[in-house]
Order: C-alpha cells, then structure tokens, then sequence
C-alpha cells in the first residue's frame, strides 16, 4: 500500500509540474529591461511575438517544445506588456530589437539559441540571423518573407502594396489614438486566452506599437520603396531555416517567400498551410506545432 501511495504522489507531483505555468524572467538591454517567461529544460529556444500581441501567443508550441525537450524564452517585445516601453521611434530600430534578443540569450546563460518569430517577431529574427549569426543555431519563420522578398514585393506586387496601407496608417503620427486593447484583442477568438490578450494589451503602450512600423517598414510605393538602412543588409543567413506561411494571410503575400533559398547558406524549409490566415500558430496550431517540433528534431 505505501508503494501504490508514493507512486501516487510521484504521478500527481509530474503531472503539477507539467502543468505549472512558465516563470516570468527579465534581461536588461541597456537601461531597457524585457520581459520573457521561461519553461522546460534543455536547448534554448526564443519566441518573438509580433503585433498585436505578446508573449502568450506561444504558449501551444512552448508545451509542444518543452515535451519534446526544449527550454523556451518567449519575450514580450519592447513596448508590450510586462516589457518596458521607451519612449520616441529610434527606441524601435532595428540594431536595439537584435539587443533584446542578444540581452535574453545572455540572461540564459547560452550562447545561442534557436530563434523563432512570427509578424515583427520574424522581422527581427531575419535581422538576429544576418547581423547576430553567432547568436542563432536554428531559425524559424512565420509569415514574414526574408527582407529582400519582401522589398521585392513591395516594390513591384500592386496587390502587396494595397495590403500594406495599414502598415502606411500606422506610419502617420498619433494613428495610435484610433486603437484600442479591445480592438487589437479581436483575432483571438479562443475563449480561455481573450482574457489574459486584453489585460496584456493593457498594460502596453500603442504609440510603441506602431514605432516598429515607423522605424522600421519600407517607405514609399512602386520602384520608389525604401527599407530603413538598419534592414537593408545583404548578408545571408547562415542557419537551417524553417518558414511557414498561412496562405489567407492579408497582410503578407506568400509571394514574398520566392526566393528565400538564395538567401540562406544552409537547408531552408518551405511550409505552406492553405486554410490559414496571419496568425497561423493558432489557426493551423497542431500543424504548426507538429512542423516546428520535427524539423527540430531533424537538426539537433
């Protein structure tokens, strides 16, 4: 009987373990402090959110990681959340988003890490992988084409340039009145998370927001596009990269995604889900996950 009753207590110890939510951590950058939270054990595995969001967001593919023997750090991004929100556009250029990422792998103790990113996130972990390659064993995509595509498309796609206006809107000085956390919350439709999106979107700064937008979006339209000088590199990307791309997305043409092999030195992953949108780690969550963890798993 006291066998059965420790073995029992072993289960329900695990299986409170597992269940545990990840702990919150900070990692200074200067005089600007991140917030990330962490769980699992083994290699490092960073996730970037984009707009509007945080770093909730990951949360299905940090349990999905974490099984599969992973350490996740997901960052809520400058600005957002529990991060701090510096004040004035040139916070958000590019060179202090690589320092974030760079401040939280330190924080870890690691040298590397894999990299992920979706929206903004990926952007900045296209920049992480060409001006920090030291700092990325593995890189891995959602919905943003490699910055050469998408100055491409931007340049020469019409239909890409309409689906940029918004980007254009966001660029306009004090745009960030017209948003609200209600608002910014709508494409969560899961129940459980809406709550935990508004309160994060709360507590974060929209002027924020939108300053990744004016430092660091193309400008202009047609052959007259120009990408600020800190996202304007032709350096390659040295790691095995994975994209993927959810083919409703309205924001991001896939077209942008041609073309991403001449950018990158190693293998690069190519994976398209036809039935979703932007936000494809929630609408094509287990295929998401189930790709992710894989191709991981393929490239230890």
């Amino acid at each position: 009987m006291l066998r059965m009753v420790t073995a029992a207590l072993a289960a329900l110890a695990l299986a409170t373990a597992a269940q545990a939510a990840p702990q919150d951590r900070y990692a200074q950058n200067g005089t600007v402090k991140i917030h990330y939270a962490v769980d699992g054990k083994g290699p490092l595995v960073i996730l970037l959110h984009g707009f509007p969001d945080y770093w909730g967001t990951w949360k299905p593919l940090m349990a999905e990681l974490n099984k599969a023997g992973y350490r996740t750090a997901a960052l809520d991004l400058r600005g957002y959340n529990l991060s701090d929100k510096p004040a004035g556009v040139e916070a958000y250029a590019m060179p202090n988003l690589i320092g974030d990422v760079a401040a939280v792998v330190a924080a870890e103790g690691q040298k590397d890490a894999v990299v992920v990113g979706h929206d903004w996130g990926a952007a900045i972990a296209w920049q992480v992988a060409m001006n920090r390659p030291d700092l990325v064993r593995r890189l891995v995509i959602l919905s943003v084409p490699h910055p050469a595509g998408f100055a491409r498309e931007m340049a020469t796609n019409a239909e890409q340039q309409k689906n940029s206006q918004y980007a254009r809107n966001f660029q306009q000085p004090g745009f960030e009145k017209n948003l609200t956390a209600e608002g910014l919350a709508g494409w969560q439709k899961d129940p459980a998370e809406r709550g935990p999106y508004l309160e994060a979107l709360k507590r974060s700064d929209f002027a924020a927001m939108l300053n990744y937008y004016r430092a660091n979006y193309p400008r202009g339209a047609g052959a007259q596009t120009a990408a600020p000088a800190a996202m304007a590199t032709a350096l390659k990307v040295r790691a095995p990269t994975l994209v993927i791309h959810g083919m409703k997305d309205t924001a991001l043409n896939a077209a942008g995604h041609s073309g991403t092999w001449d950018h990158v030195e190693a293998d690069t992953t190519l994976a398209m889900f036809p039935q979703a949108g932007h936000f494809v780690q929630w609408e094509a969550r287990e295929q998401v996950n189930r790709t992710v963890v894989d191709w991981l798993k393929a490239r230890p």
